[in-house]
């Protein structure tokens, strides 16, 4: 049976962030933060399925730059590649917002729909900023659930040459709706989970709903420069009280298994799942597992 969600938008820090609910109105709130360029569609069904069946209340939005949510070009000029290098070395420029920027959006979200305390469950760069609200708001946060994802730490692994290259977007850009999807899927192919194959076809499916639903290329160099820009965040990290769960894939080729492991290591009272065969992308197989991880880490607060 397909979920039933329902929608809205909520003014946070002067933006209009899309949203939505699914689950039962007693069950706890559990706040799902998407990853760089991801949209609220993005997380998947199976997921969020399973999630309602162990009593989450779920709360998913797209970010300030994604979806449907507002654009936040704030008239800083995004020069990736200049500002990636100074990164590297402890000096990053100036960003029209920065992760901390969007950890205030989830808290500011959660206020506007009169949530007083939730559990956080982050992918990506979403567990970049599910790491920084706990720290931040550690009265707010339940527990933290954070998935192939880092401390940002300018000197950790870079990802796997091919990824990188591809993600610094060199080549001619894509016009049409046919060549998007194609691009999005080859990059999930290659950053995807070999033990945990996702069919071709859902992945087509997907990067077309996406692009029909909101195609926002300009403002997904925003969102990686606002990841650039806001540098290590590992001193809040040991500030995290509450019960954490760190997930990573050991064949992940975009942020590397060390990330996960650097995360579980500064952050006090959490457990960390290395799976093999994993890699970087929501492998449908994995699913279920992944709701256990989080039911069970939330369980413990």
């Amino acid at each position: 049976m397909k979920m039933c969600w329902s929608a809205g938008s909520a003014c946070v820090n002067g933006l209009q962030l899309s949203w939505e609910q699914a689950g039962p109105d007693h069950g706890e709130p559990l706040l799902m933060v998407m990853g760089l360029g991801g949209q609220l569609i993005h997380w998947p069904e199976a997921l969020c399925t399973a999630l309602v069946d162990r009593g989450f209340r779920l709360i998913r939005f797209d970010n300030r730059d994604a979806g449907l949510s507002a654009h936040a070009d704030r008239g800083i000029r995004v020069n990736l590649p200049r500002d990636w290098l100074r990164a590297r070395f402890g000096r990053a420029g100036a960003a029209n917002y920065d992760l901390h920027d969007m950890a205030d959006d989830a808290m500011g979200l959660l206020d506007a729909l009169q949530v007083g305390k939730a559990h956080l469950l982050g992918v990506s760069m979403g567990g970049m900023i599910s790491q920084i609200v706990a720290a931040r708001y550690p009265r707010r946060v339940s527990s933290l659930c954070s998935i192939m994802s880092s401390t940002n730490h300018p000197r950790l692994p870079a990802a796997r040459l091919d990824v990188l290259w591809r993600m610094a977007g060199i080549g001619p850009r894509p016009k049409t709706r046919e060549q998007v999807i194609h691009k999005t899927t080859a990059m999930l192919n290659r950053v995807g989970s070999p033990g945990f194959p996702t069919p071709i076809e859902y992945r087509r499916k997907l990067a077309g709903r996406a692009y029909d639903r909101a195609f926002r290329p300009r403002d997904l160099m925003r969102q990686t420069h606002a990841i650039v820009s806001t540098g290590s965040f590992e001193d809040l990290l040991p500030q995290i009280r509450v019960p954490t769960q760190v997930v990573h894939g050991l064949a992940d080729p975009l942020l590397r298994p060390v990330h996960g492991r650097r995360s579980a290591q500064l952050i006090r009272n959490s457990r960390l799942e290395l799976i093999p065969g994993m890699g970087h992308d929501f492998a449908l197989p994995l699913m279920s597992r992944w709701a256990d991880l989080v039911s069970g880490n939330a369980a413990r607060a």
